[in-house]
């Protein structure tokens, strides 16, 4: 195949020319379509081609024709390749950094690739697009303001539920991801340590043709997956804890001792944050308290 060609559903184009520098490039997480046009562009044009498997982006490029070299570069092999990588880059070099599926770095190869080159100071790209995470995020109906993301819990049962433990009271979404052989025992370690009444998603094999998603409280999940067979690669998203209503008592004595060290706005600021609480309500207080002195 001629440099830089790619290929869509059989007609040829040609890919501009790459800037210099490392590029990290979104993959498909299962359905070939969602493939950008940058990146098929970044690929084609690319000097070579990190992949975490050299066998599972064969079928990516081989798909659209896209002939750059590639090579490996997994958790075992990364931090050897690093200096050679760097040199590359630093001679001009245009490089590519795909993972198996999705957005590379996330839960994925790559941080310590992309750490030492802008350590370096050579530029990195991203050219963006599809990612697990996200997608899972857009269909669950669970809060998007705030989310974090945690990956994959540990395989033992005391450190997967230690994990839990440290997360449990966290406000926001927690998004994590799960091998379909361990989705029953983390499902029941959520529901142990979160509550079983609370909310979860899980979204299975997401993009593909079986592509689905399953909602409900934490218990009726465990023991639904418990008893399935369950194939793909599974995103879990658990709804966050519920606020705690703040003592009324507790943080206007806090924000009484805050106003004798602080001055009044950074008192306010200190307490609404600390109470989770809005910062008029907490304003409005301290400027009372002010006129009582």
């Amino acid at each position: 195949m001629d440099a830089r060609r790619y290929f869509i559903a059989g007609t040829e184009f040609q890919a501009p020319e790459l800037a210099p520098g490392l590029h990290v490039v979104a993959t498909p997480i299962g359905n070939l379509r969602d493939m950008t046009l940058r990146g098929l562009e970044t690929l084609a044009a690319a000097d070579v081609i990190y992949c975490e498997d050299t066998r599972t982006s064969a079928r990516l490029c081989e798909h659209f024709g896209i002939g750059t070299p590639r090579k490996a570069l997994h958790e075992h092999n990364e931090r050897a390749l690093i200096g050679t990588i760097l040199e590359d880059l630093r001679r001009g070099g245009r490089v590519a950094l795909i993972s198996d599926a999705g957005t590379p770095l996330l839960s994925d190869p790559g941080f310590p690739l992309v750490r030492a080159a802008r350590e370096d100071g050579l530029p990195v790209f991203a050219a963006p697009g599809a990612s697990a995470l996200l997608s899972a995020l857009a269909v669950a109906g669970l809060p998007t303001d705030a989310f974090s993301f945690f990956g994959f819990l540990p395989s033992k049962t005391e450190g997967r539920e230690k994990a839990l433990r440290d997360l449990a009271a966290r406000t926001e979404t927690l998004v994590f991801y799960e091998s379909p052989r361990r989705l029953a025992e983390s499902l029941g370690a959520m529901a142990k340590v979160f509550g079983a009444g609370r909310g979860g998603v899980v979204a299975l094999e997401l993009t593909k043709k079986f592509e689905r998603s399953f909602r409900g409280p934490l218990g009726d999940l465990a023991q639904q997956f418990g008893e399935a067979d369950t194939k793909g690669e599974a995103v879990i998203l658990v709804a966050g804890a519920a606020h705690a209503e703040a003592d009324p008592a507790e943080w206007r004595a806090a924000l009484a001792e805050a106003m004798t060290d602080h001055p009044l706005r950074a008192a306010v600021d200190a307490v609404a944050a600390r109470f989770g609480l809005k910062r008029k309500e907490v304003y409005d207080a301290a400027l009372a308290l002010k006129a009582q002195d």
